[in-house]
Parts: structure tokens; sequence; C-alpha cells
């Protein structure tokens, strides 16, 4: 490419990120090369204490994790369970243990979120004490609570669907809600479950990509029913063509590997869903 070509590409790409930019972005030493961080959903090693599950995330080879609340914390903090009302204790402790870790707390999910807006306070303030990217729900009925604290906190609100017939199936029904709000506000895509769902996640994706903030990302055997997850790249879900067309609209979120299967062995199949992904960013850099 000539160097002429390159540097007119330099603004465009400044302003497609400009127009991603509301919502503090994952700290750049937590992404990878093609601007996204490999994550673990903490529900994967839900048989497991939190510290547990931030050690197995740093072992298989991810750079951050996404913490759900009700896990127990372990170390220092025994069985005390993740609870934004207890921040004041836990943050520091768990902050210090990804830290030992070379780990990032990225998303926080997935929580349930008042309607109250001093309810919803504690989960945001919780967020934002971690240093997170988002907060993950279903909450879909507190919208206008999550748009106004989404702004002001400069937070990501990544809205999660599970199958069929859960309240947030169908991607329709997010979407709806979301598009005449503040860009904040968008999707925590679970792949997995739209699989599930019957419908084919490439094709969600292609009508929702703008608004993907985040991923429970998986691989399935089967796009018409229910299988277990499995190593991605070894199932019939395009992973890498779902990365791309987000990626086409400037995606910097948290990719959180979700597996939940093998539930205490898991570890060596986590790693490969890593592995694969560090490898998609060293092709796509």
């Amino acid at each position: 490419m000539k160097r002429r070509s390159l540097l007119t590409m330099v603004p465009a790409a400044s302003a497609l990120l400009a127009l991603r930019s509301k919502g503090a972005p994952i700290p750049q030493q937590a992404t990878t090369a093609a601007g996204f961080a490999i994550s673990v959903q903490c529900w994967s090693f839900k048989e497991f204490t939190l510290f547990e599950a931030i050690e197995k995330s740093a072992a298989a080879g991810a750079g951050a994790v996404e913490i759900f609340p009700g896990q127990k914390i372990g170390g220092p903090l025994g069985e005390a369970k993740v609870n934004p009302e207890n921040a004041a204790e836990q943050v520091p402790a768990i902050l210090a243990h990804c830290d030992r870790h070379n780990i990032r707390p990225v998303n926080f999910g997935v929580t349930n979120v008042p309607k109250d807006e001093a309810k919803a306070r504690v989960i945001f303030d919780f967020a934002k004490a971690l240093g997170l990217y988002g907060v993950t729900t279903e909450s879909i009925e507190a919208i206008d609570t999550l748009e106004k604290l989404a702004a002001e906190y400069d937070l990501k609100v990544c809205f999660h669907n599970h199958p069929k017939p859960t309240k947030l199936w169908n991607p329709e029904k997010i979407m709806s809600a979301i598009k005449e709000r503040d860009e904040r506000l968008g999707f925590c895509a679970d792949i997995g479950h739209w699989a599930t769902s019957g419908l084919d996640p490439l094709a969600v994706i292609k009508s929702i990509a703008p608004r993907v903030h985040a991923f429970h990302m998986k691989e399935r055997a089967s796009i018409t029913e229910w299988s277990h997850d499995r190593p991605f790249g070894t199932g019939v879900i395009d992973n890498i063509s779902i990365l791309d067309e987000v990626r086409k609209h400037g995606f910097a979120g948290n990719v959180s590997i979700e597996y939940e299967h093998n539930w205490k062995v898991s570890q060596p199949e986590i790693a490969q869903c890593a592995g694969y992904l560090r490898a998609y960013s060293k092709m796509r850099a």
C-alpha cells in the first residue's frame, strides 16, 4: 500500500472509532492487536471460587474476565459471594488478585438492575470501582434508569439474550428498545443461545453489528437445536465472520468465552477457545 493511501485512511479510521467512543474503552494492555479483549465469563468456572476462576482464566491464555454476581470469592474473603453492596471490602481484593495474574476485569453480569435509581447506582458504583467497560443485564424494563446511568458513569450497558422462550431471546426486541437510545446501550451477543433458538448467529449479527458491545461467544454442533459447547472452530458457527462483521463497525469490547460443558475439567477446552481468538487477532491485526 502506498504511504499516501495509508495516510488518507487514518482520518477515516479515527472517525469510525469516534463514533463508537461513548463509554470508557477497555485499556489497551488488555486488548489484542485486533482491538478487543479476550475474556472468560467466570460462569464457565462456576464450580470454583472467583479467585480460582481468575487463575484458571489466566492459565487458559485470557487477558480479562467477566465477573458474575453470587460467585464465592475465595482467598481472604473465603465464603463471601460477589455482591455490589459489599464493594468497599470486595473490590480491592478482587483487583489485587487480578493484578497478580495479569488479568483485567472488564464486565459484570448477567445481573438484574432495578428500576429504582438509588438501588441501580449500587451496581454502577461497583462496576466503576472495578474499572469495568460494561454491565451485562436482561433488565430491559429498567431501560430509562440504565440509559441515565450509562451516560453518567460512561459505561456500556450490554443486553444479554438467553434462549427461547426467555424475554430477550429475539434480538428484534432488544434493537427496538435501544435504537433511539444512547449508544452506550447495546447487545451482549450470546451466540450459542441464538443457535439454540433456531437463529443463524451470523445473520443476526449482520442486522445489529453497530450496537454489539460484548459477546458471550460459543461454538455449537447445530443451529437448529440445543447442543453443548465445544472448542471454537470445531462446530458450525462462523465466529470468524461474526468477528469480522462487528469489527467493520469499530468493535472494541470483550469477547467472553462462556463454556457451559465439562464444568470441572473445561480449562483445556477454554484454552483452545482463547487460542482461536488469539490466532484470529494475529490474522486480522
